[in-house]
């Protein structure tokens, strides 16, 4: 009689993938212990355990050490940064960085100019974040359930003032609101922003150029509602503003709050708007000050380390008060049919609401480009400048410092991009297309760099090259370093671009997956045709477009990046563009003007891109900008 079969154990993909990551770690640990004749030999070791995993362990095993890998470079990129700053600021004695002590922490609580600064930011962050709810809503809800004369061109222009981040803006403002602007020459007034009105100044500058994230997170959750749900309402005798605050607004509150969040954590840490209006008593400029002191103090990173805090902290309460929960939908309709037409002086005050707007957040770019092309000293006390050139531009492109930073950011922005580029698609490929446990905490991840405020992690990038392998005396100390003799921040600035950016594409590519049928990788797998095969030659054509416009916000937002680009070029000749800008600004004589005039450059760019991601992703362009 035969025995009956027998069936070997059901494969466990994952612990094969931890297990052959496990090996190359330890063959890494290994390696630094042995002599550098037999150092190779742990290596070759864990090269031959990620193979074995990768040809031995099957589809699942791949995918679990690709996500193996891609958790292990997120977790050095972002997670290991973090995590230096906060540990700064517990050294014992932060010359030689060894010892442990809540001292440095507890002189800071004590310290009235710290506490000052964290009022001011957090004033600073409330008052954008209200100003620019204020704005947005409105709009979102005109622009969503309404239809009315020139809607098509405002909706466009309502994302104007994305095309300049508020530390160039910042540089408009001072010359229309400034005590001998035009404002003040045109009105009479004695506003100065640079005065005591700073506060004002800082509020204005960045409400106008983030409201368009609350709005375009606003409209997509407009857009995803039932109808059914409003018609209900009206049924039952809720119409107006009684339908708006018991139904519309509920529903769409997360929507609000994932833009919001946005608006106060980049306002709570902006570090370039503050910077030019000599709004110094925040947190953020009194880190930058800092940073000569951050080999041989704690009190950068402390400081540091209560913005990344504050930030977390105030953001889970607005979570758990304001975030609330998503409501099911039985269906999501079409919001063109529900639309209600506004004719007549409704239609004209809906489209003069958003001309009002549009024309005030055009004020920094005009004060901008008229600051571009005005002789030095012939824009005082006037509304218009008496006397115009165009010699700027040319300093802009031509002088040394100038376009060595132009080249610089055109690199460091490109190289981010490309990395992006790779690394977004195999994440969104992972959480789309697997079902590999972990992918979750790979979304989670790349989106924390939205929520992580950005002078948080370039801090981090500071205290890691001050670390082993990157210290003085560590073996990559002369590949990538930041206060050595000759530095080399190169590659600091390229992973810390890259790391802020990749939300974007990830976020992007991810909308151009769900939107693509896995059947067609499927079939091509069944025509004979390998897995990575059916990737690149079906699914990435059919994502391009999601790719190409993920990768243009990532270059565009890359090249005028202000926090990473502060603290991490220390060099004239590492300088990118917004550190070039900052430069300029400190030059006496015709430094603000060549200043505006790369600024008009980086506007330039800046509309190209977003205007292009905005035709290619259409009203998914909000879910780039979300928690």
């Amino acid at each position: 009689m035969n025995s009956p079969p027998t069936f070997a154990p059901a494969p466990r993909p994952w612990l094969a993938a931890v297990v052959g990551l496990a090996i190359a770690a330890a063959s890494v640990a290994l390696a630094q212990t042995l002599p550098d004749s037999w150092s190779f030999l742990p290596w070759l070791g864990g090269c031959i355990a990620l193979i074995h995993v990768w040809v031995r362990g099957g589809r699942n095993g791949r995918h679990y050490l690709m996500l193996g890998a891609m958790l292990t470079v997120l977790g050095l990129c972002l997670v290991y940064p973090i995590l230096m700053t906060v540990r700064g600021g517990f050294y014992d004695d932060p010359a030689t960085r060894s010892g442990l002590s809540l001292r440095h922490v507890k002189m800071a609580l004590e310290d009235p100019r710290v506490l000052r600064g964290l009022f001011n930011s957090l004033k600073v962050a409330t008052a954008t974040t209200a100003l620019s709810i204020v704005i947005a809503l409105p709009l979102a809800v005109l622009a969503a359930l309404h239809n009315f004369p020139g809607k098509k061109f405002f909706s466009a222009a309502v994302l104007v003032p994305m095309i300049i981040p508020p530390f160039v803006g910042a540089i408009g403002i001072r010359a229309l609101l400034g005590r001998e602007g035009a404002i003040n020459s045109l009105l009479g007034t004695q506003l100065d922003v640079l005065g005591e009105a700073k506060f004002f100044g800082v509020v204005l500058a960045q409400a106008l150029s983030l409201y368009p994230i609350i709005f375009l997170n606003t409209t997509a959750a407009l857009a995803n509602l039932d109808p059914a749900l409003g018609e209900a309402a009206e049924t039952l005798g809720a119409r107006g503003w009684r339908r708006f605050t018991r139904i519309t607004l509920p529903l769409i509150r997360p929507g609000i709050f994932a833009g919001a969040t946005i608006v106060f954590i980049w306002s709570f840490t902006e570090l370039g708007t503050p910077l030019m209006f000599g709004y110094n008593d925040v947190t953020s400029v009194q880190i930058f000050n800092g940073l000569k002191e951050v080999e041989n103090s704690s009190r950068p990173y402390v400081l540091t380390a209560f913005m990344l805090g504050a930030a977390i902290l105030l953001y889970l309460l607005g979570k758990k008060v304001f975030g609330g929960q998503g409501y099911a939908m039985y269906s999501k309709a079409s919001r063109a049919g529900g639309e209600k037409p506004l004719t007549g002086p409704a239609g004209w005050l809906a489209a003069g609401a958003f001309g009002l707007v549009t024309a005030a957040a055009v004020m920094p770019h005009l004060g901008v480009l008229l600051t571009s092309v005005t002789v030095p000293g012939q824009w005082y006390q006037t509304v218009l400048p008496t006397a115009l050139t165009t010699d700027h531009y040319g300093e802009a492109l031509g002088a040394a410092e100038a376009f060595g930073s132009i080249r610089n950011s055109l690199m460091l922005a490109s190289a981010a991009m490309l990395i992006d580029c790779v690394v977004g698609v195999l994440v969104a490929y992972m959480i789309v297309r697997t079902k590999v446990v972990g992918r979750g905490l790979l979304d989670a991840l790349c989106m924390l760099p939205l929520a992580v405020p950005g002078l948080v992690m370039a801090f981090g990038y500071v205290a890691i090259s001050l670390e082993w392998p990157f210290g003085s005396n560590g073996p990559l100390s002369s590949f990538a370093s930041i206060f050595a003799v000759d530095p080399s921040p190169v590659p600091f600035l390229i992973v810390a671009y890259a790391t802020r950016r990749l939300p974007y594409i990830v976020r992007s590519t991810i909308a151009g997956l769900e939107q693509t049928s896995g059947e067609l990788e499927e079939a091509a797998v069944n025509l004979g045709a390998s897995r990575f095969t059916a990737v690149r030659r079906v699914i990435v054509p059919l994502i391009a477009a999601n790719i190409i416009a993920g990768g243009l916000l990532v270059f565009s937002f890359s090249m005028l990046e202000v926090s990473d680009s502060l603290l991490l070029a220390q060099q004239a000749s590492d300088f990118p563009i917004t550190k070039q800008i900052w430069a300029f600004m400190d030059r006496l004589g015709d430094g603000p003007y060549i200043a505006s005039a790369m600024g008009v450059w980086g506007m330039a760019l800046l509309t190209v891109t977003i205007f292009a991601s905005s035709l290619l992703l259409g009203k998914k362009l909000g879910s780039i900008f979300r928690v």
